[in-house]
């Protein structure tokens, strides 16, 4: 029978050795050993990340592993690109003897991150900055500065050059802003830019570290072998980009900063632009892209007084065009008079700048707006994010979003504003701190004020309404009514509708904590923080809870309220028993408990105690972590919390599982899943279903222990939680090779041990020396 064909598509090659080196049951360190082979060829290969190795390496791969000859050439045929011939009979890659699971493809395998804004249209000039940065980018371990004042043009050069040489990156471009000098807010902390760019590579919550510099390493990790590009645009200083230099030969960084960095040249060997102003000509040409050359052919003397006007500044030459190009009839002799006259209006808001016109062409563009438009304009001066969409603009300004959207379009056609997102608009820093003046000298204290409230009523409401998505059985919180007296929320219609909004206001609910402290909205701050808990707590970010958990207990302090200092102190904890600082962790969580207590808040209470038994209990101080579990069991009684009781008798169930009681264990388990079952709970289902699969397990109930693995892992798999998938499949492989099913065992295992690899867990080690055994215990082939 004849051979069937398989075309080499990319990834085969990687799926191929990945599933030969799990046949031999070999860890990548191993089979780069036997190899003599970098693991990091290995992890290449295996990810996809190299798709064009070396044909020697690939023999030595196909040694290693003492493939048979039809298998080593359908190997080495990948590595060439071509289609592959398979016996007739052999499995395929993804034959589904192994699944891959839907949930846990591996971090950054074809993953190739765009996130480079738009380049922006008409750009003009930079020839000399743009040779440097083509010959910089063939080198190993670029990293380039394009260093200038505000205004001049670095993120616009940064990102066309980006967009232009795209293709010399074929593994992708990271991009972040890190707001070094942002008029409203502090600069982003490095940690939360690795942390972002770790969901931008797709990294699953799980397999992400909670400490910072594991975070970073695992970044440097990802990047190791790829060509990628990273952009780190507005960098305050030196420190704030070292941690996110990846360190791969085939990676480039480009920098922009108003500072020169000149650490980051001593040190790192970085490359740098200082960027000027634009020449005579290069300012003449950018106008003449957004005008016509024709316009400024017919009145030069114009032209070149519009240009000094801006003082060949490009943010400034691009607001100024772009009203000049609203009238296309208005002679431009005409504009500068305007602009002359604009000065004399603009005197309240002079300084020693050297770009005092500079704002003056800014105030010409801000006077030809609408009522509407110009409000919105001083108003966005005083919105703490870093974006902000229709929604949030129509709160700010109490208008409906269907009155504030042609509102934003009208600022966006005049440059005021950019759209470097569908949906989302933002400032140049320029123009916000001249919106910020703006509002200063226009608006009362009182009107900026309500402004404030209300846009942080629609963040507080929104997110609230977010959490109880995420956590159905959470207590709601009493917010405070809204300055509008209307007290509708945003309206989050599901789960993944939840999750995207709370996605996309990452950074700005993050801000909008800091600005309702800052305020005096202490309510606003610490109910704020209690509505993202869940959320950055799913999604691994531990540097952010902490952040903003410390502003929520800085409020309650300020407001002498215990039982926000409780919720506080209860987030705080958080953090610190997921990076396993118990100590710590204790010390928090009895605070918590004391606040709870003073208020008389007895779920409060509970989920503390529960916490606080699982800390104790990882201590060795197990009597005392018992204890505080059985206390929390009480507490959900009392307080009628169906489903904190629930869950709280799955976690004493599994304490007893430890105490090697196992029937008190089955006992409370099944009444914790009886409960969930008829909450609708699958959830904490999940949880309870695998914990009575391992106490039948225990009894030796084999046949029992197998429905309930099978389903604690569907469920798993349902919430996109690979660890416990792998955990209750590595359990089921356990109960089918105790019955003596090897076949159902090995087929398992590997399922959990595919998973496990992929998120880098310690259990594929235990896992991979189970198959093992089980191979060496197989009876000899007849």
């Amino acid at each position: 029978m004849a051979p069937r064909k398989t075309s080499a598509e990319p990834g085969l090659l990687a799926t191929e050795l990945r599933r030969s080196r799990e046949r031999a049951l070999l860890t990548q360190e191993e089979l780069a050993r036997r190899a003599g082979l970098s693991v990091g060829t290995v992890r290449g290969l295996e990810s996809g990340r190299i798709q064009r190795p070396r044909l020697g390496s690939v023999r030595a791969l196909a040694d290693a592993l003492a493939l048979p000859e039809p298998a080593r050439a359908a190997l080495i045929a990948l590595a060439r690109g071509e289609p592959v011939s398979r016996p007739d009979g052999e499995p395929a890659a993804d034959d589904g003897s192994v699944p891959p699971s839907p949930v846990t493809r591996p971090a950054y395998a074809g993953v190739r991150p765009a996130q480079l804004p738009a380049g922006v249209a008409g750009f003009a000039g930079r020839v000399e900055p743009l040779r440097i940065l083509d010959e910089t980018a063939g080198r190993p371990s670029a990293t380039m500065v394009i260093a200038g004042t505000a205004g001049v043009g670095k993120t616009t050069l940064a990102v066309h050059w980006a967009q232009r040489a795209r293709d010399r990156f074929p593994d992708g471009q990271l991009y972040v802003n890190l707001r070094g000098f942002h008029p409203a807010g502090s600069p982003l902390d490095p940690a939360v830019a690795v942390r972002g760019f770790l969901d931008a590579l797709e990294v699953a919550p799980q397999r992400i570290p909670a400490t910072e510099d594991a975070q970073a390493a695992l970044y440097r990790s990802l990047l190791a072998d790829r060509r990628l590009l990273v952009v780190l645009d507005n960098a305050r200083d030196a420190e704030q980009v070292r941690p996110l230099l990846p360190g791969s030969p085939g990676c480039m960084v480009l920098v922009t900063s108003r500072d020169q960095l000149s650490s980051l040249v001593a040190v790192e060997g970085a490359q740098v632009i200082n960027l000027d102003v634009l020449s005579a000509d290069e300012a003449r040409d950018l106008l003449g892209r957004r005008l016509g050359d024709e316009r400024l052919t017919a009145e030069p003397q114009a032209a070149d007084d519009l240009i000094a006007a801006c003082a060949r500044l490009p943010l400034a030459l691009a607001v100024l065009a772009a009203r000049a190009a609203i009238r296309p009839d208005f002679p431009l002799a005409a504009l500068t008079d305007q602009l002359s006259q604009s000065r004399g209006r603009l005197a309240p808001l002079s300084d020693d700048s050297a770009f005092t016109d500079v704002r003056v062409v800014f105030s010409w563009s801000y006077r030809t707006l609408s009522d509407a438009a110009a409000r919105l304009f001083r108003l966005l001066g005083v919105h703490a994010g870093p974006d902000i969409d229709v929604e949030a603009a129509a709160r700010l300004t109490a208008m409906s979003p269907a009155r504030v959207a042609p509102v934003l379009a009208e600022l966006a056609r005049a440059h005021l504003i950019g759209e470097p997102t569908p949906g989302r608009y933002a400032f140049h820093d320029l123009l916000r701190a001249y919106a910020t003046e703006l509002a200063g000298s226009t608006d009362s204290d009182e009107e900026r004020r309500e402004a404030v409230r209300r846009v942080l009523d629609h963040y507080l409401r929104t997110a609230h309404s977010a959490a109880l998505l995420l956590q159905p059985h959470r207590k709601q919180l009493d917010l405070p009514p809204p300055v509008t007296g209307d007290d509708t929320p945003y309206v989050l219609a599901d789960l993944d509708r939840a999750m995207s909004w709370l996605t996309a206001e990452h950074g700005t609910l993050i801000a909008s904590v800091e600005q309702a402290f800052d305020t005096g909205f202490d309510r606003h701050a610490w109910q704020l923080a209690w509505s993202m808990r869940d959320f950055l707590q799913r999604r691994g970010h531990w540097h952010d809870l902490t952040t903003v958990s410390g502003t929520a207990l800085r409020a309650a302090d300020r407001l002498g309220d215990r039982a926000c200092q409780a919720y506080a102190y209860r987030s705080l904890s958080l953090p610190h028993v997921k990076m396993r600082r118990f100590d710590e962790a204790r010390a928090y969580l009895l605070k918590a408990l004391d606040g709870f207590a003073a208020g008389g808040d007895l779920v409060g209470q509970a989920d503390v105690s529960r916490t606080l038994g699982w800390v104790l209990w990882s201590m060795d101080r197990r009597e005392e972590g018992l204890g505080y579990a059985e206390q929390a069991q009480e507490l959900y009684a009392r307080a009628g919390d169906r489903a904190g009781h629930a869950d709280g008798l799955n976690n004493l169930g599994w304490l007893h599982v430890q105490l090697e009681d196992h029937d008190r264990a089955l006992v409370l388990c099944r009444r914790a899943l009886a409960l969930q079952q008829e909450m609708g709970d699958r959830r904490s289902e999940t949880a309870t279903l695998h914990t009575l699969g391992y106490i039948h397990h225990l009894l030796g109930e084999h046949r029992e222990a197998i429905p309930c693995y099978e389903r604690s892992a569907e469920l798993a798999r349902a919430f996109d939680d690979g660890a416990r998938e792998a955990e209750a499949l590595a359990h089921l492989g356990d109960a089918h090779h105790a019955l003596g099913d090897r076949r159902a065992a090995g087929e398992t295992w590997r399922r959990a041990l595919r998973i496990f690899t992929e998120l880098e867990r310690s259990e594929a080690a235990d896992v991979r020396a189970k198959l093992r055994a089980l191979d060496d215990d197989a009876p000899p082939r007849t």
